[in-house]
C-alpha cells in the first residue's frame, strides 16, 4: 500500500482527537489545526472551571461514552483509558443498570464487562485526550489558528481534489500542504462553504430534533455520597419533559432537562437556576441527588439549542465529491445529543477512515471505503434516532393540547411499547443483555427484537395483560404537565394557544 505522509486535522475536539488517534502510525506525521488556545497549566478537574472552548458550544452539557467507544479504548488504546480512568472517569457497569425486578436473579457472564459507559464530565475527557495525543510523537498542535479556505484542484469527472489548506495565525497566512485533510471542525465547520464556494453541491439531509437542552453541574459535599439505586430510573421522558442523570469524575454529576421546543413557557423559566433545582427536586429519579445537604452546584445552567439531526451526502451517482478531504463528526453527521451518541459516531468515522487507507491506494477508492463503512455503521442508529425524535415531537404537542384523545392505532402503537416491549427489557435477563447490545451500538438497534423468541416472549407479555406484569412497570416517574406548572406558577394554557396561531 502506498503510504500517506502528512495528515492535517480541522480541529482538537473529540472527532479530532479520535481522527489523530485513529491515524498516528508510524512514519506519518499529523498537524493539528485549533481555533482556540490550548489549556494551561492545570489539572483534569480544574479543566471544568478554567478551560475556555469558545468553539465548543456543548462543551459543559453532559457527556458518556458509550461502550462501542470504551471498548475502542480498551482494546486499541489501553494506556490512554488507564489516563482518563486516572483522572477520575468512571466506568458504569452493565450491573449498575440492570432493572431492579432483575437484580435478585442477576448472575453475570464474562461478556458484561463489554456493556460499560465510561462517563465524566465532557472537560474531562476532552482534556485528557488532548494531553495523550499532543505527547504523540509525531503530533503536533497549531493552537489560536484558523483556517481559511482548501486547497485544491478539480478532476476532468468533477471531483475535488485536495491537497492543503490556507491557515491564518497571528494575522499570517500560510499554505499547508498535506496527503489527507480531516474536517473535524464541528457543527460550525466552514468546509462545505469552500467546497460549495469550487463548485460541489453537497445535499444534506436535516430535521430539527425538537427539543432544547439544559444541564446543571453539581458536586457532591464532602462526607456525602451518591443516593442509593432506587425503583426510579436515572432517565425518562414525562412527554413535557426528558431527564437524564449523569455520574462524573471526582464526585461531580451533571443533570440535563430536555424540553420540547414549543414548550415556551417551560423553557423561558429552567434556565433559572432556583427553577432547575425545583424540577429536579420535584421528579423521584433526581431529588436525592439534588438535596441542599448531599450536593452543591457547580454551574449555572447551561442551555443549548438548534439541535438537529444531519447527514451529508459525500457521494453521488457512485463518485465520491471530493478526495483526500474527510469531514468527520459533526461536520459529516449531527446527532440529537439526547442520545449520546455523537462521540461514538465521530471514533467509528476515524477506525474507517484508518482502514479505508490501509486497504486502498486509490483516492476515490479510499473515500468510497470510508463513507460505505459510515453509512454501513451508523446509519441504523441515525435513522432510529429521527423516527424516535418524531415521535417526542408528536407527543410534545399532544401534551399541550387539552383536547387530545389518541385513536386506536396510536392507543395500540403505546400499548404495545408500555405494555409489551418495555415490560420484556425489565423481566427478562437475556433481552435487557440484547436490548442493551443495541444501545450501545453493539448491534442494529432493533435485533433483539427481530429475533423470533424474543418476539414471541413479547406477544406473550403484551397477552397477559397489565394485572399479570404489574410487578415490571416502572411507578409514577413525576408530575403531570398541569402538575409541574402548578408547582411552578407556570400557565398551563399559553403554549397550547401560541402553538394553534402559528399552526
Amino acid at each position: 500500500m502506498a503510504e500517506h505522509k502528512h495528515f492535517l486535522i480541522i480541529g482538537a475536539g473529540i472527532a479530532g482527537l479520535n481522527a489523530a488517534l485513529a491515524l498516528s502510525a508510524k512514519g506519518r506525521t499529523l498537524t493539528v489545526i485549533e481555533k482556540d488556545a490550548p489549556p494551561s497549566n492545570i489539572t483534569a478537574d480544574e479543566a471544568f472551571d478554567l478551560w475556555e472552548r469558545k468553539g465548543v458550544g456543548h462543551l459543559r452539557h453532559s457527556h458518556a461514552f458509550l461502550a462501542r467507544l470504551y471498548l475502542l479504548l480498551r482494546e486499541k488504546y489501553p494506556d490512554l483509558l488507564k489516563e482518563l480512568l486516572d483522572a477520575g472517569c468512571r466506568e458504569l457497569r452493565f450491573a449498575d443498570g440492570i432493572p431492579q425486578a432483575l437484580q435478585e436473579s442477576y448472575l453475570p457472564i464474562p461478556q458484561d464487562d463489554d456493556l460499560t459507559i465510561l462517563t465524566s464530565r465532557r472537560t474531562t475527557l476532552e482534556f485528557v485526550m488532548r494531553q495523550y495525543v499532543s505527547n504523540l510523537d509525531n503530533v503536533k498542535f497549531v493552537t489560536e489558528a484558523r483556517v481559511k479556505d482548501l486547497l485544491h484542484t478539480k478532476k476532468p469527472n468533477g471531483t475535488l481534489s485536495v491537497h492543503g489548506a490556507v491557515i491564518e495565525k497571528d494575522g499570517a497566512t500560510e499554505e499547508i500542504i498535506a496527503d489527507i485533510v480531516i474536517d473535524a471542525g464541528g457543527k460550525n465547520a466552514h468546509g462545505m462553504d469552500w467546497l460549495k464556494k469550487a463548485g460541489l453541491n453537497i445535499r444534506a439531509e436535516a430535521e430539527a430534533a425538537g427539543i432544547l437542552y439544559f444541564t446543571r453541574h453539581y458536586r457532591l459535599k464532602k462526607g456525602q455520597e451518591e443516593p442509593p439505586r432506587s425503583k426510579f430510573p436515572g432517565g425518562a421522558d414525562l412527554g413535557y419533559i426528558k431527564y437524564g442523570l449523569f455520574p462524573a469524575d471526582n464526585r461531580c454529576f451533571s443533570i440535563t432537562l430536555a424540553v420540547p421546543e414549543i414548550e415556551m413557557e417551560l423553557r423561558r423559566a429552567i434556565i433559572r437556576p432556583e427553577t432547575f433545582d425545583r424540577i429536579c427536586s420535584k421528579i423521584p429519579g433526581l431529588s436525592a441527588w439534588v438535596e441542599p445537604e448531599r450536593a452543591e452546584a457547580k454551574s449555572r445552567v447551561f442551555g443549548m439549542g438548534e439541535l438537529k439531526s444531519q447527514w451529508r451526502h459525500m457521494v453521488e451517482h457512485g463518485n465520491p465529491l471530493a478526495e483526500n478531504y474527510y469531514p468527520m463528526g459533526d461536520n459529516l453527521i449531527r446527532s440529537n445529543p439526547l442520545y449520546g451518541r455523537g462521540c461514538s459516531f465521530a471514533a467509528i468515522q476515524a477506525q474507517a477512515l484508518a482502514e479505508a487507507l490501509s486497504l486502498h491506494d486509490d483516492p476515490t477508492k479510499q473515500a468510497l471505503h470510508y463513507y460505505q463503512i459510515t453509512t454501513d455503521e451508523i446509519r441504523p442508529f441515525y435513522d432510529a434516532m429521527r423516527k424516535q425524535d418524531q415521535a417526542t415531537i408528536r407527543r410534545a404537542a399532544h401534551e399541550l393540547n387539552p383536547n387530545y384523545k389518541p385513536g386506536l392505532k396510536a392507543r395500540m402503537m403505546k400499548s404495545f411499547v408500555n405494555d409489551a416491549v418495555e415490560i420484556a427489557i425489565r423481566s427478562d435477563l437475556a433481552i435487557f443483555r440484547q436490548a442493551m447490545q443495541g444501545f450501545h451500538m453493539l448491534e442494529h438497534p432493533t435485533a433483539w427484537l427481530k429475533r423470533p423468541r424474543n418476539m414471541l416472549k413479547v406477544l406473550s407479555l403484551w397477552a397477559k395483560g397489565k394485572k399479570r406484569n404489574q410487578p415490571y412497570y416502572l411507578p409514577k416517574l413525576g408530575p403531570t404537565r398541569n402538575e409541574m406548572f402548578s408547582l411552578l406558577d407556570l400557565p398551563t394554557d399559553a403554549d397550547w394557544e401560541h402553538y394553534n396561531r402559528a399552526a
